[in-house]
């Protein structure tokens, strides 16, 4: 492979927060920004909400179908306890969903933050030790049960629900008090 797609990659990478490139052209992984959190919690909510809402009003059949068959890889995935593919997966059944509500700048917004989001899913994904309680996949069956039904305040009540799970989940994390009480 020529340096050209690799040049390319690392720019993107780099636009997208996701890679640094520090003095004399190396190149690392960003660290993930603690003190941005709120403000993307606040962001990915109001997306979860948002998208799903629309999603309830503007869906068809084919967007309907779209997102079932996502969400049947991730049932599959957290069924095989297989993290990366819970990330990926959970990220393109709410991208489908997105896309279902009909607003590119809404679908596309999300899309970033989904992206943006997927080390702190990880950090989420182990913090169950890779086995997600099948709760949340009976959340999600929920969420398309009112996308179909398009029942909108049930549809954005379920996005905020969703989000807060995570946003709980993972301060819960960050917050744990791991700390070794070694007697001396």
């Amino acid at each position: 492979m020529s340096r050209t797609p690799i040049r390319e990659a690392l720019v993107r990478l780099a636009g997208d927060g996701l890679v640094t490139t520090l003095p004399n052209r190396s190149t690392v992984v960003s660290n993930i920004d603690f003190l941005s959190l709120p403000a993307f919690f606040d962001a990915i909510t109001l997306m979860y909400r948002v998208t799903t809402r629309l999603a309830a009003r503007n869906r068809t059949p084919e967007d309907l179908a779209v997102i079932r068959a996502h969400q049947a890889d991730f049932a599959r995935a957290v069924r095989d306890q297989d993290a990366l593919g819970m990330i990926a997966t959970n990220r393109d059944f709410h991208a489908s969903i997105a896309d279902a509500g009909k607003n590119p700048y809404y679908a596309s917004l999300f899309a970033r933050l989904l992206d943006e989001g997927r080390r702190l899913l990880r950090l989420y994904y182990s913090s169950y030790a890779d086995k997600l309680p099948e709760e949340f996949v009976t959340e999600h069956e929920e969420m398309i049960r009112a996308i179909e039904n398009q029942d909108i305040d049930t549809a954005d009540r379920l996005g905020a629900t969703h989000a807060d799970q995570i946003v709980l989940q993972i301060r819960t994390l960050i917050a744990e008090d791991r700390r070794e009480h070694i007697p001396l």
